[in-house]
C-alpha cells in the first residue's frame, strides 16, 4: 500500500549517522550494518534517538553507487567522531508519502516521482558525476521490526525537499 502524496513544512532535524556507499544489491546490508553502528554509538554516548531510524539518499546512480547516510534523529546538533558525524536535515517543503511493505520502496519513490512531476514540483537536486544529488531525501523507517517481525507490513516514508 502506498498513501497519498502530500505537501507540508518541515524545521530543521539534527542527526547523527554513518556514510557510506552501497549497489542496490548491497543497500539492505548497509542499512542494517549503519543502523546497528549508530545505535551502538548513541548508547554509548548515553543518548537516545528522537525517532526513528532512517536513510538520507546524498547521491543516486541506481546503476551503480547510492551515497548514503545511515542515521537516527537526535535533539540538538552532537559531535560526532569521525565515523559516526552530525548532521542536519534542512527545514523546507517536502512532498512526501508512507508505503507499507519493504519491497515497495523502488515503487514507492517511483510513485513520488511520478506525483511530483505531474504537480509541477521542482525537487532540490542536481547532477554530479556520480549522479543525481538531493539537498534532503529521505527514507524513515516507521515500523521497529522487533516489534514486527513481518517485512510486508513495515511502514517506510519517503521525504525529498523540494527547491526554494
Amino acid at each position: 500500500m502506498i498513501t497519498e502524496p502530500k505537501v507540508e513544512d518541515r524545521k530543521e532535524q539534527h542527526y547523527v549517522a554513518v556514510r557510506t556507499q552501497a549497489t542496490m544489491n548491497e543497500l539492505e546490508t548497509a542499512i542494517s550494518q549503519g543502523i546497528r553502528e549508530v545505535a551502538a554509538w548513541l548508547g554509548t554516548h548515553g543518548m537516545a534517538p528522537t525517532g526513528a531510524p532512517f536513510i538520507r539518499y546524498l547521491v543516486i546512480d541506481m546503476e551503480a553507487l547510492l551515497e548514503i547516510e545511515v542515521g537516527f534523529p537526535v535533539t540538538s546538533a552532537l559531535s560526532g567522531d569521525g565515523h559516526v558525524r552530525a548532521g542536519v536535515l534542512p527545514a523546507g517543503q517536502y512532498a512526501s508519502l508512507v508505503y507499507t511493505n519493504v519491497d515497495q520502496g523502488i515503487e514507492a519513490n517511483y510513485a513520488l516521482l511520478q506525483w511530483g512531476a505531474a504537480k509541477g514540483l521542482v525537487w532540490d537536486k542536481w547532477e554530479t558525476e556520480k549522479g543525481d544529488a538531493f539537498g534532503s531525501r529521505f527514507e524513515a523507517f516507521l515500523t521497529n521490526p522487533d516489534e514486527e517481525p513481518d517485512r510486508t507490513k513495515w511502514e517506510t516514508e519517503v521525504a525529498i525537499r523540494l527547491a526554494s
